[in-house]
């Protein structure tokens, strides 16, 4: 009985503490815009590059900060194990499986030098527009506007986050990937850094609710894969052709990597990974 009562309070605790933090992450991206990112604009004396390079490290300590809120909450557990392989990671495009609201926020908090491509219906949300315009995040509005946006960020030295599915993983699916993430890897000829995210049990998906939260405290853990060297897509004659035999072989990795983790009772176990296009 006092099992089944602790359970209820702690599920209960969590939805609030869930609503807490939704509260805090939009009130704070309004806060941001209102007084810390025009600051950086006054004190980066016109250097645009500068600016915005300040602005996403603002942004990331942010998420970061806010991380912590979340794990301190009660409202998850975050178990980031890719940190140590992507310290000396520059001026890649870096590609996860999507399964978690939260998980850009995640991946964005550690990633070094992180850039991301926004959907552009984003950049009219008044608690976030004004974020996103500062860091000078990407929008996906027009495709060749954007693939010169992502060659200018990588030169930069800039780690392009993108989920190639484009939207988040429906449990119990097979991963798909769109061709968006290839074409912009063969394009600017980057290095692929692939990530997995897991999150356990699964909670904020798509087409539930932020109060739906699950019966257990979930964890969000990052993985690191592989580095992959797209020389040999490039290669060949068409880039259409090569897009799609990437994203073909990267839908592959994933979903092999999918049906491991579904198989494993230990998320610490060591998988031997397929090198991609193998």
């Amino acid at each position: 009985m006092l099992v089944r009562l602790w359970k209820f309070i702690n599920r209960t605790w969590r939805r609030l503490a869930t609503g807490l933090c939704f509260a805090i992450f939009g009130i704070g991206g309004v806060i941001l815009s209102l007084t810390a990112l025009p600051a950086l604009k006054l004190i980066s004396a016109g250097n645009e590059e500068l600016r915005q390079a300040r602005a996403r490290r603002l942004v990331q300590l942010t998420f970061r900060w806010f991380i912590g809120v979340m794990k301190w909450t009660g409202v998850f557990n975050f178990d980031f194990k890719a940190v140590e392989q992507l310290k000396q990671v520059k001026g890649q495009v870096i590609i996860a499986n999507h399964p978690c609201l939260i998980d850009v926020v995640a991946l964005i908090s550690f990633v070094p030098n992180p850039d991301c491509v926004v959907k552009s219906h984003l950049w009219k949300n008044p608690f976030m527009k004004g974020v996103i315009k500062s860091t000078g995040y990407l929008s996906n509005e027009d495709p060749d506007e954007l693939v010169k946006d992502c060659q200018e960020s990588l030169e930069q030295g800039c780690n392009l986050i993108i989920f190639p599915e484009g939207t988040r993983t429906t449990p119990g699916e097979k991963i798909r990937f769109q061709r968006g993430a290839a074409h912009l890897a063969l394009r600017t000829k980057a290095k692929v850094t692939a990530l997995w995210v897991d999150c356990s049990p699964v909670t904020l998906i798509k087409n539930e609710m932020w109060y739906q939260a699950p019966k257990e405290k979930p964890t969000l853990s990052v993985h690191y894969l592989k580095e992959i060297d797209t020389q040999a897509y490039r290669d060949e004659e068409k880039l259409s052709i090569a897009a799609r035999h990437l994203t073909r072989d990267l839908q592959n990795f994933y979903e092999k990597v999918l049906q491991d983790d579904r198989q494993s009772e230990n998320r610490d176990q060591a998988v031997d990974y397929r090198v991609v296009g193998s």
